[in-house]
């Protein structure tokens, strides 16, 4: 199963994500969301939060290369703490969780080619993707051995539940 939810951006995929992993029970997972760092309500960058608590640091306010926008993406901390937990043989899993597959992520070439070497496992992976995009993105949008949800201010709510009857009918509780 390798199923990668997709949408606007803050319509809700890392909450989609988040109330997934909350919910799973019999399930080894492991991996990654990402979240907004704010301050004084306004967003200065985004941190990395993996499954067993450990944050780094992905973008902040700069204009240190690599940037996206307004953020400077900080790679080594970013690959650091997320190579590791995407590693099959070292934290085996039931499901890998990818919050998210988007520009800032893949400007790191390591991740980029976990995510290929994911994709040619025969492992279940949940990710969300950026709704734009070419490249990787579009690469992953065309196969045909993964399914791409959308998700909307319609359907987000009911997801998760969605998602965790799919992820429960390739391990039984």
């Amino acid at each position: 199963m390798k199923l990668f939810l997709t949408g606007n951006p803050g319509v809700g995929k890392t909450t989609v994500i988040r109330a997934i992993t909350h919910r799973l029970k019999s399930v080894s997972c492991t991996g990654f969301y990402t979240e907004e760092i704010r301050q004084s309500g306004e967003r200065i960058g985004f941190r990395i939060v993996t499954l067993d608590g450990q944050e780094a640091t992905l973008a902040s306010l700069g204009t240190r290369k690599p940037t996206v926008g307004k953020y400077s993406i900080h790679i080594e901390e970013f690959e650091k703490l997320v190579l590791r937990c995407l590693d099959t043989v070292a934290t085996p899993a039931d499901l890998y969780i990818i919050d998210e597959i988007g520009k800032m992520e893949l400007l790191s070439g390591r991740f980029r080619s976990k995510i290929i070497e994911l994709l040619g496992q025969p492992i279940n992976l949940l990710a969300t993707l950026g709704k734009k995009g070419d490249g990787l993105i579009d690469q992953i949008k065309r196969r045909r051995d993964v399914e791409i949800i959308e998700v909307t201010r319609t359907n987000r709510d009911e997801l998760p539940e969605e998602l965790l009857r799919k992820i429960y009918a390739i391990k039984p509780q």
